[in-house]
């Protein structure tokens, strides 16, 4: 009897962990016409998605936190992190993402569908000194490399915007520019 719970017990852990993660992996070219690859990775558990895009120098990592509604993009090359609020009119559920990477509507070419929802943001120039209000796993995320925090231009074309931009393509769904000058 007490194998039988002992069993049941390792399996219920087990099955949690399984269901709690969602990945894919969209290798090839990457989604902004250099070669690469992206993945990403929901955590139902934490409420969480983390999106790698693996190309180099150029690679970077970000992070979904959909409990406190930020978002955050470690740019590797230039060794900082950005951190911006969450528009939820353009970016997917964390619901609405586990499903689109479940049914692999996001391997491929992209989905056929509209071309991705471009989202740009000014960098404020002063440092983020309390990591920790920006929740737990953005912390972790950007710990011990300087971090910045944006905000989102509304109706801004990059065509008229005079700073230099960075361009994170996440998948087929959204192009972010985040524009500014750091100090690294």
């Amino acid at each position: 009897m007490k194998l039988t719970i002992v069993f049941a017990g390792l399996l219920g852990v087990f099955l949690t962990s399984a269901l709690a993660f969602t990945d894919i992996n969209i290798g090839g070219a990457s989604n902004s016409g250099t070669s690469g690859q992206q993945s990403v990775s929901v955590n139902n558990e934490h409420n969480v998605a983390n999106i790698d895009n693996n190309n180099g120098w150029d690679s970077w990592n970000a992070l979904w936190d959909y409990n406190t509604n930020f978002a955050a993009i470690r740019l590797f090359k230039k060794k900082v992190c950005i951190v911006h609020r969450m528009n939820k009119d353009v970016m997917p559920s964390l619901h609405t993402l586990d499903a689109m990477v479940k049914e692999k509507k996001l391997q491929g070419k992209g989905p056929g569908g509209p071309p991705p929802t471009s989202l740009i943001y000014s960098i404020n120039p002063e440092r983020v000194s309390d990591l920790e209000k920006l929740g737990k796993p953005i912390a972790g995320m950007c710990r011990g490399i300087p971090t910045y925090t944006a905000d989102e231009i509304e109706g801004a074309s990059l065509f008229f915007y005079s700073k230099a931009c960075l361009r994170a393509d996440i998948l087929w769904i959204l192009r972010i520019s985040l524009c500014g000058e750091l100090e690294v």
